[in-house]
């Protein structure tokens, strides 16, 4: 087989060539229209960043903890939207309970009002059904009323005592990590970074010590993008946390959006104030510990004392009388 067999039938080798060298001038001219035409990769990095932020607004904002099965979840939908729940005053109050709990999403306040409305009446009727129907303790009728009375009262603030201590607890865990972030943040700051940069590198940073506070910030920074008032977002953190010392910080941080003041300096010192208010709170625990341990003391520790110091005492007076009477 020769070459001039793989050739279509009509076609020469001066028209191959010539084929082919027109095809490299076509594929040399783009090659040089490609790389001297200005390229404006703006518009690709913007929509990379929106659909970066768009993630990132949908994962902090998306519940991080679960609760009620979707089937149940449903049946607390419909009680509440029944009973008009979800609107009013207690409602914005419940929600916004919630969020310093660490609960963002708006099935958590259908939870919380369904379990307000459901767990007096489950409470009062377990209460009844074991009081009166078992009967394990034979109590009398009235005491038997009294604490199925109690009951209802304790399936309805239930709730606000579960959220409440959540609340605490994740606001102590806040203000121990704070003072930490904002040492970061003046680092950040000092190194050029704006401040939606700089909460989130800081957020990145946080993510391992303290989940809560990098989750809080990471949201803030997306919050300054999106809403239309940065001053706004920084509210909001205030809102979420429910801290009076990120108050403070809230304040430093529109005073520096507004007036264009020294950012870093501004969170140095809020930084050692934190730090000062956090040892001032350590010295004031370490203060109250005598006073705390004496309680134990007295019911624990002295009537040992007692028995060791005076108990050979009062045997011996016990044999010296024995003896008299003999």
């Amino acid at each position: 087989m020769t070459f001039d067999t793989l050739l279509p039938e009509g076609l020469t080798y001066e028209q191959l060539l010539a084929y082919g060298a027109g095809l490299a001038v076509l594929l040399g001219v783009v090659t040089l229209w490609f790389a001297t035409i200005e390229r404006q990769p703006s518009a690709g990095r913007l929509k990379a960043l929106k659909q970066r932020r768009d993630d990132l607004y949908i994962s902090v904002k998306s519940p991080k903890r679960r609760g009620l099965s979707q089937h149940g979840l449903g049946l607390a939908r419909r009680v509440t939207k029944r009973f008009k729940l979800l609107t009013g005053e207690q409602a914005a109050k419940a929600s916004q309970k919630l969020m310093q709990a660490g609960y963002r999403s708006r099935d958590a306040v259908t939870v919380y009002m369904f379990a307000k409305l459901v767990l007096p009446a489950a409470f009062g009727l377990a209460m009844a059904f074991v009081l009166y129907t078992i009967e394990p303790l034979h109590l009398d009728g009235q005491v038997s009323l009294i604490i199925a009375c109690g009951s209802v009262l304790f399936g309805f603030f239930a709730p606000e005592i579960f959220v409440k201590n959540l609340a605490d607890r994740r606001r102590q865990v806040l203000s121990r990590a704070l003072p930490d972030a904002l040492d970061l943040m003046v680092i950040t700051c000092e190194a050029g970074l704006n401040l939606d940069s700089s909460l989130s590198r800081v957020a990145r940073e946080m993510r391992l010590s303290c989940p809560e506070l990098a989750d809080e910030l990471e949201l803030t920074s997306i919050e300054l993008g999106f809403l239309p008032e940065r001053r706004q977002a920084l509210e909001n953190l205030e809102i979420r946390t429910g801290l009076p010392i990120v108050r403070a910080l809230v304040s430093t941080l529109a005073q520096a959006e507004k007036y264009g003041t020294p950012l870093a300096q501004s969170l140095r010192v809020l930084a050692n104030e934190m730090r000062d208010e956090r040892l001032m709170k350590a010295e004031e625990k370490a203060a109250r510990l005598p006073a705390t341990l004496t309680v134990p003391m007295v019911l624990f520790i002295l009537p040992a004392l007692f028995i060791v110091l005076i108990g050979p005492g009062i045997l011996s007076v016990i044999d010296n009388l024995k003896n008299l009477s003999l």
